[in-house]
């Protein structure tokens, strides 16, 4: 950190005349006034006149002498800089004698060390007046993709879970509870669209009760973070506990969460239907009960990312159950051997114990990292520190057994331990595991700018690690994108280390600096719009500061904008990455309304839109509010 110089303007005594030109004459008269020639001078006429002599002939050979002319390619080039517009080049004695006798410029005073870097700071830099115009017309871009994404859907597949926009129709592989429209009802609030509000509320009011009720086999795990969450984000940001800043079209607040807690009721029974703290994976909605997962496992990730939502349902409704069914997951597993911190993907509802060895912080086990942090911060009143405990002891985990250095040109990675810490090392890494940028970053700040937290003395010597490191995963999360044809991520990627390199696998882009750390496998080159990335980039922008982060988000925008978009409405996720033209998979996520395009709209926003020191995104990106108190006031 750069330090002010231990001096000002006041310990020091400019004399500006020191620096200012004087002319000749002055010179001579100056010497004449103040020399021992003056006085003796002075004494006789012939000196007067000799004098007097002297300063005739220096007159006459400065207004003779020819001026050396300047060349074309060198002298005028300089001079130009220092001529104004309407000067001319000196070429005869007239300007010469108008030059000679004009008057010298005045010097600007010199300036201390502090008052140089305050003037700095004011300078307009060319090529940033319009900065501030330049995000606005940005984020605009985004709302517009927003606004296309969702006119594709209502038109073609409103009600269903998600927008076949080739086909132009829907499909329901979330369990037909309407996954879009519910995903993509806050982004719509929090970008303005009253319209979208308007429509999305309408359907949630009208047709989400009924199939709450009727519905058959849903996931514990994707209906929490997607319907349970949007409804209860859309409640706050649409006024509910005074929450919202703006009024919504729409239904009353408290149609969502009526929803919500309908909803929550009937999920609670993966809780209490288990033998052991640890949940069943699927609920049938319409007969209020539970069942394993097909071979009898849950995944860790999916057992503990629900706590968020029951805890913040609780907060509103008064009724503790919802978190204490919710965090006795996280209690239990706080009893749970570990491997420095990181556990298996798989657990069993049955015994409660972790199953395999499989170690990674991609699919099945990502969330669960992310929630030991969010939980704590969302919940700091209450007396949950082991949550902050277990989430420093993973990430020094993390270091020590995941991170390593591509080859040739060193980009930090998270790999796998496939085989638990005893077997081989795998570079793979999903684009799941961009999420961890983001949550090292609001681990270390706890969601206030890195400046804030170093002046007000809050940081740790292992806070500031790990917010280096935040800062080196997220590049290699974007040089994912930037190594390929198209400039989008592959699903997987798989970096080159000693020992351990595939060639004739990368992303096609040649001109890509890494092109030869990264390598894609065939069956990895697929991109589902997903949004880890970018909600890194956001998150890292929103505490460092550093506007290159919005600059790598422009540029995943405008990939997205040129490669997914399709004109009849809606986005498409992608079959290959690697080649252009890309085939589109006939398939648009609800998490690209729900998360990719809220957190590229929030990105390229001001800081004060959902600050990340009183609001708590869940994984689906959904806001919700940090609780000062155990209760609701």
């Amino acid at each position: 950190m750069s330090k002010t110089l231990p001096y000002t303007r006041k310990d020091i005594h400019y004399d500006n005349a020191k620096f200012r030109q004087r002319s000749f004459l002055k010179v001579i008269s100056q010497t004449l006034v103040n020399s021992t020639m003056k006085r003796d001078c002075a004494k006789c006429s012939m000196g007067k006149f000799l004098v007097l002599l002297l300063l005739c002939g220096l007159g006459y050979l400065m207004l003779t002498h020819t001026s050396t002319t300047h060349s074309i390619s060198g002298g005028q080039e300089k001079d130009s800089n220092r001529l104004k517009d309407g000067d001319e080049l000196i070429t005869d004695g007239t300007s010469r004698l108008r030059r000679f006798w004009r008057k010298p410029p005045r010097l600007p005073p010199r300036l201390s060390p502090d008052e140089i870097g305050n003037v700095n700071k004011s300078v307009h830099v060319p090529g940033k007046l319009n900065t501030g115009s330049k995000w606005i017309d940005r984020q605009h871009s985004v709302k517009k993709a927003f606004s296309h994404a969702w006119s594709g859907y209502k038109n073609h597949a409103m009600g269903f879970d998600e927008l076949m926009p080739l086909s132009q129709r829907g499909m329901d592989g979330l369990g037909g509870l309407g996954a879009t429209v519910v995903d993509a009802l806050d982004t719509a609030m929090i970008m303005g669209l009253d319209e979208v509000v308007s429509e999305a509320g309408s359907w949630v009011e009208t047709h989400l009760p009924e199939r709450i009720n009727q519905k058959g086999q849903v996931n514990l795990f994707e209906t929490t973070i997607r319907i349970l969450g949007g409804l209860l984000s859309a409640y706050h940001l649409s006024g509910g506990e005074q929450g919202g800043t703006q009024t919504h079209k729409g239904p009353m607040p408290n149609i969502y969460l009526e929803n919500a807690r309908s909803l929550a009721d009937r999920l609670l029974t993966a809780f209490t239907s288990s033998p052991t703290a640890i949940p069943f994976s699927d609920v049938i909605l319409r007969d209020q009960s539970a069942q394993p997962a097909p071979g009898g496992l849950s995944s860790t990730s999916e057992v503990s990312t629900l706590q968020l939502e029951f805890n913040y349902l609780s907060f509103l409704t008064g009724d503790s159950k919802y978190s204490l069914e919710s965090m006795k997951v996280l209690e239990h597993m706080k009893t749970l051997p570990k491997v420095k911190g990181l556990v298996p993907i798989y657990i069993s509802p049955h015994s409660g114990e972790f199953s395999g060895d499989t170690i990674r912080l991609g699919s099945r086990g990502d969330s669960y990292y992310e929630y030991l942090i969010k939980v704590w911060l969302q919940n700091k009143a209450s007396n949950w520190t082991y949550l902050y405990e277990m989430y420093d002891e993973a990430m020094k985990g993390v270091k020590h057994l995941l991170v390593q250095k591509s080859i040739p040109n060193g980009l930090l990675f998270v790999g796998e331990l496939p085989y638990g810490p005893k077997g081989s090392f795998s570079p793979k890494m999903d684009h799941l595991v961009c999420f961890l940028p983001g949550t090292l970053a609001l681990g270390a700040t706890k969601g206030i700018t890195k400046k804030e937290a170093m002046k007000r003395n809050l940081l740790t010597l292992e806070d500031l690690e790990n917010l280096k490191l935040a800062e080196d995963l997220v590049k290699t999360c974007f040089e994912m994108y930037s190594v390929t044809s198209t400039g989008l991520a592959p699903e997987i990627a798989y970096f080159n280390i000693e020992g351990n390199s595939e060639g004739g696998l990368d992303g096609g882009n040649k001109s890509s600096e890494y092109v030869n750390d990264i390598s894609i496998k065939y069956a990895d080159r697929h991109n589902l719009l997903r949004p880890e990335t970018v909600e890194s980039l956001f998150v890292l922008y929103r505490i460092t500061e550093d506007p290159k982060y919005r600059e790598w988000g422009w540029e995943i925008f405008e990939a997205f904008e040129k490669y997914t978009k399709v004109d009849s409405g809606g986005y498409s996720s992608l079959d290959d990455v690697t080649v252009i033209p890309p085939h589109k998979r006939d398939k648009m996520e609800t998490f690209f309304l729900g998360e990719t395009l809220k957190y590229l709209y929030l990105l390229f926003g001001d800081s004060s839109l959902i600050p990340l020191d009183e609001f708590v995104f869940n994984t689906e990106a959904h806001p919700f509010p940090i609780q000062r108190t155990n209760k609701r006031e």
